[in-house]
């Protein structure tokens, strides 16, 4: 985790912001999102441009993730931006890839046609990344999360 760095405003106030320029939820038990992630955090390189967070692990907090719930997070890929703005999609891979200095890989996505054309293959991409990968349905994984949780019926894993 990156620690907040100040920053005075036009009125001498000290406001915390983090020094992030992204934060990227991602799946910890994904084999192929791993891959990308430790692959962005090696280009990163310790400069802390890009905030990864696993919505796997067992403490993941909604509420610290601009209130974005496990099963959401699930169903596809959310950016969470310093001023808190939720992205999702193509365009979390082209911010992030920005910040760390690549954004010549995804630029073309920039352009509306292919950007549309960009986001709607990551969708079925996302629909089906779970079977593509050996696990099982999303149904299946909040389920048992829930229960290796304790959550439940009563909506303590989910934020609505």
């Amino acid at each position: 985790m990156s620690s907040p760095s100040s920053a005075v405003n036009n009125s001498n106030q000290t406001l915390n912001q983090p020094n992030w320029e992204i934060k990227l939820l991602y799946d910890g038990e994904c084999p192929l999102c791993l891959r990308e992630v430790n692959f962005l955090q090696k280009r990163d390189a310790g400069r802390g441009k890009v905030l990864f967070v696993d919505i796997a692990a067992d403490d993941y907090n909604p509420e610290e993730n601009a209130g974005i719930d496990f099963e959401t997070a699930m169903g596809r890929i959310h950016g969470v931006l310093p001023d808190g703005t939720v992205i999702k999609n193509v365009e979390v891979f082209r911010r992030v890839y920005e910040a760390l200095g690549m954004g010549w890989v995804y630029a073309i996505t920039k352009l509306p046609i292919l950007g549309s054309l960009a986001d709607f293959i990551y969708g079925i991409w996302a629909d089906l990344r779970l079977r593509l990968t050996g696990r099982p349905s999303l149904e299946t994984v909040i389920t048992q999360r829930q229960e290796r949780l304790g959550c439940g019926d009563q909506g303590r894993c989910r934020v609505d």
